[in-house]
């Protein structure tokens, strides 16, 4: 890209950080560390991950060294948060992945970007969606014996998300942060209970022997995996609404990583020691999903697996809202950078919430909840369908989305800095961007390649090629619109990726 496409780099005035004049702008102050961190981690849904990936990927993969590939992931991902990080010092946009790929590849790039992000974080909120109907029309047909078609409890899941997406963030942090350490309380009275009373094997540490990490099923096990950290990279999407973006972002991205690494890799570690290393695959084939509520009436009883079974709704809410809040500031900064309708650019001017753009995202919800109801025909609804369907099928998508995002973010770190001849003095760090640019371009080949096994349709079904092909299709879309904004606006082009800064340059250019 010219220097004639764009306008001269804000980022080289140390006084624009976060836009604070406009009525229509994100209100900045509204989240310190602590809000900003549990509203990231809200979005890994602990709970979801011990109860539903760590089985799973025992189960259908094999691999009993799924703790060691949790710690392994945290690696490649802490090697693309420090790039990453470096890179949010620079830029502050609620467009996080899609600002940060024009800043680094350019406008058009950038479109592409926007558009995958809306569809990826899109999916993965909506497929949550069909899980918590599945799991709160089970709790009360089990404890108020009365049946309740999965999607009554999404729509009204729906409908109580976008009404708390209205609200201040702080107000949400605060709502997200009671939620998750109920939850992770949870998980960690189930490890120090399966620590205490392991299975016949002892307190072996055979799960993190490197040669448990071998054979056909390491790459799908990795895809699995990953999805278990989607959320940390969330970080720079609230940056306009902290104080001190420049710090607080990348200290929250560096926490979470590590965080999430070292309590799945504990807590899974702990799975395999209650069941003992060389059992923990036959038992999660066998339960499946009820794995973790079997070892919890175990060791704990019957109450608190029945207070597991609560607060795995509860989690799953969280994490709902989490990636509601990430879509309206997505949509918000497309809004206000000309790749959405303007109106989605404006905030509530009571709230300080993206109001239009969160409301984007409910009725986006709204659709497919209903459309898969629709598609549902059987009396109370097939009983696999929000499971096997919705969730297993947007998750997966949502997910491939966001590792090539994260993959293409890695490249732009590198161009970014290169290109402002900055190469030498942010060598390692653009060495770990290509490194986790490399390794996160092979997870997501594995993803393309295991997308059956991921979602269960078979090895010659369409589904193989149709649900990827959506993210491929996005940014196609998105690269197209880019183009034509390009020829007929220029000018608009070549703000895509500046947010607030586009601001600021237009009040001192008049």
């Amino acid at each position: 890209m010219s220097a004639s496409e764009r306008p001269p780099e804000a980022a080289a005035d140390p006084a624009i950080h976060t836009y604070l004049g406009e009525a229509s702008a994100l209100r900045a102050g509204r989240l310190g560390t602590a809000g900003l961190l549990l509203s990231v981690l809200a979005a890994t849904g602990p709970l979801l991950v011990v109860a539903g990936v760590m089985p799973t990927t025992f189960a259908v993969m094999g691999v009993v060294g799924q703790p060691l590939l949790f710690l392994v992931l945290g690696v490649v991902l802490a090697l693309f948060s420090v790039g990453y990080a470096e890179l949010s010092r620079h830029v502050h946009n609620a467009g996080a992945f899609y600002a940060y790929i024009a800043r680094g590849l350019g406008p058009t790039t950038g479109a592409a970007a926007a558009l995958v992000a809306l569809v990826a974080y899109s999916s993965l909120q909506v497929g949550i969606f069909g899980l918590f109907g599945y799991e709160v029309a089970g709790l009360a047909e089990q404890y108020l014996n009365l049946e309740l078609a999965w999607w009554i409890p999404a729509l009204v899941a729906v409908l109580a998300v976008g009404a708390l997406g209205l609200l201040k963030i702080d107000v949400n942090a605060k709502v997200l942060g009671v939620l998750l350490l109920i939850e992770v309380a949870v998980v960690v009275v189930f490890d120090i209970a399966a620590i205490g009373d392991p299975g016949a094997q002892g307190l072996s540490l055979h799960a993190f022997n490197p040669e448990t990490l071998s054979g056909v099923g390491l790459g799908t096990a990795l895809c699995f995996c990953i999805a278990a950290f989607t959320g940390f990279e969330q970080a720079p999407v609230y940056a306009e609404e902290t104080s001190r973006p420049h710090v607080l972002v990348p200290r929250v991205m560096f926490l979470a990583v590590g965080g999430v690494a070292l309590f799945f890799a504990f807590s899974s570690w702990a799975m395999t020691v209650a069941t003992g290393p060389s059992g923990i695959v036959g038992a999660a084939r066998k339960q499946s999903a009820g794995l973790l509520f079997g070892l919890t009436e175990d060791r704990l009883g019957g109450a608190f697996t029945d207070i597991v079974h609560v607060l795995f709704v509860t989690g799953m809410f969280a994490a709902l809202l989490s990636f509601h809040n990430v879509v309206a500031r997505y949509a918000f900064a497309m809004g206000r950078e000309g790749l959405l309708p303007a109106a989605f650019g404006r905030t509530n001017t009571a709230t300080g919430a993206p109001g239009k753009a969160s409301v984007l995202q409910s009725v986006i919800a709204l659709i497919a909840v209903v459309g898969f109801a629709i598609a549902d025909d059987a009396p109370f609804g097939d009983p696999t369908a929000p499971v096997l369907h919705l969730f297993t099928w947007g998750g997966n998508v949502g997910a491939l989305g966001v590792i090539l995002l994260m993959a293409t973010a890695s490249l732009a770190v590198i161009v970014f800095f290169a290109r402002r001849g900055a190469a030498a003095a942010q060598a390692w760090r653009l060495v770990a961007s290509g490194v986790a640019g490399v390794a996160l371009l092979v997870i997501a080949v594995y993803t393309v390649k295991d997308f059956d096994v991921l979602v269960g349709s078979g090895p010659d079904s369409a589904l193989n090629w149709i649900l990827p092909g959506i993210i491929a299709l996005a940014a196609l879309a998105g690269a197209a619109y880019g183009l034509i904004l390009r020829r007929n606006n220029p000018r608009a082009h070549a703000r895509i990726g500046l947010g607030n800064e586009a601001f600021q340059l237009d009040q001192r250019a008049n």
